[in-house]
């Protein structure tokens, strides 16, 4: 039988989805490691860049809001593409769009155009919600039993991306005087269209008619308590992580910090993302998804507490550090719940929908981020955090107790 005729039994994928296992999930780690660079040079220059470009200066974080928003926007018609045609050919969309990303980022540099550097950063949005569906596919590799660890493996290639993005920053952004950032852009698009060539490799069964049906309606599966749990607790890592990220870099400049600093901030921040993707599953495996996600939350607590001690560049290393490190445990944990609460025919729609849903608040948060650190200053933004925190424990919480009751019958 071939792979585009297998179809699942009793729930489970059938094993020729799992032919290519150690090969897919390697070029997912590696793609994300390619791709990862996209949202690092983003995150590390779309506030400066829009800080220079932008008509007044509370709308110098819009690029790396409008960022969020192309993810939001895209990851919908991305899982249906998937659903129609198979998760590779979403894969080369996604890098089409970061290689756009690249070439209208050096455009708008060029021209001194805001808007176009906007537009740049809608397709580099579009781009990272192509890439953040490699856990899931990754997932989709491997029997049930690995599935945690090939997920947090594939999150751990972007300890790479984490290096590859500031140090091209650092070294491409004076290539092109006096157009700071200009030569930054084009090296983006090539590293993403290099990640194309490497998910050209990819292996996977091409969707069955159970899955193009789509299962259940959306409905029912998003009313389970555990995916609502889930997709609190992934809208909360993912909407904290990068309210503070996007204001971070701005934060240190107008600190008085230099480009430098914030460069480094952000990659030790992206390292600490990714690193514990070598162990995060190992421990969901262990310990379970709740308990991670728990201790996901307490890192976050931990970065908001340590931006708030001072404004040096420790006290942002530290907080930036922290809060990849929460965003690791917090965001893989959440998606590991999600896994648990779809059948296989259901995976793309139920997947996508948890995305749509994580970028799209995560949306609201970077809108808000930008109009927080210019009218109200950084100590405001980390304050703010705390209430998100306290609906992601509350929400896990009870989730616990409704476990624990429904064991005790």
């Amino acid at each position: 039988m071939s792979q585009a005729q297998a179809a699942p039994v009793d729930g489970i994928a059938p094993p020729v989805a799992f032919e290519h296992e150690t090969g897919n999930v390697a070029r997912l780690t590696i793609a994300q490691a390619l791709a990862g660079a996209n949202s690092t040079v983003v995150y590390a220059t779309g506030a400066v860049v829009g800080h220079s470009l932008a008509p007044s200066p509370a709308m110098a974080t819009l690029p790396i809001s409008i960022f969020v928003v192309g993810m939001a926007a895209c990851t919908l018609p991305a899982g249906a593409i998937a659903r129609r045609y198979g998760r590779r050919a979403a894969f080369l969309a996604g890098t089409g769009c970061g290689v756009l990303v690249g070439l209208l980022g050096t455009l708008a540099v060029l021209l001194g155009s805001f808007w176009t550097f906007c537009l740049a950063t809608f397709f580099g949005g579009a781009y990272a919600a192509v890439v953040l569906s490699f856990r899931f596919a990754a997932a989709d590799c491997v029997p049930a039993t690995r599935r945690p660890r090939a997920l947090s493996l594939v999150m751990a290639g972007g300890v790479f991306a984490g290096v590859i993005g500031p140090q091209l920053v650092t070294h491409t952004m004076d290539l092109w005087v006096p157009h700071i950032f200009a030569a930054t852009f084009l090296a983006q698009a090539g590293v993403a269209a290099l990640s194309a060539l490497v998910l050209l490799g990819v292996r996977l069964p091409m969707p069955t008619a159970a899955e193009m049906a789509g299962g259940r309606p959306l409905l029912s599966i998003a009313r389970q308590p555990r995916f609502i749990t889930a997709v609190i607790c992934g809208v909360v890592s993912y909407l904290l992580m990068n309210f503070l990220m996007t204001a971070a870099p701005l934060a240190m400049l107008l600190c008085g910090l230099p480009q430098d600093s914030a460069n480094l901030g952000l990659q030790w921040h992206v390292i600490a993302m990714y690193a514990p993707g070598f162990f995060t599953g190992r421990l969901i495996t262990r310990f379970g998804a709740p308990r991670v996600v728990a201790a996901g939350l307490a890192l976050i607590s931990a970065a908001v507490v340590a931006g708030l001690l001072g404004q040096d560049v420790g006290h942002f290393w530290g907080s930036l550090v922290l809060l990849g490190l929460g965003w690791n445990f917090g965001f893989v944990g959440a998606s590991s719940l999600v896994l648990e609460c779809h059948r296989p025919e259901e995976r793309t729609r139920v997947q996508s929908l948890n995305d749509f849903i994580v970028f799209g608040t995560m949306a609201l948060g970077s809108f808000a981020s930008g109009g927080l650190l210019t009218a109200y200053g950084w100590d405001t933004v980390l304050w703010v955090s705390f209430g998100p925190l306290a609906l992601a424990v509350a929400a896990l919480a009870v989730t616990a107790a409704t476990r624990a009751r429904a064991t005790a019958g």
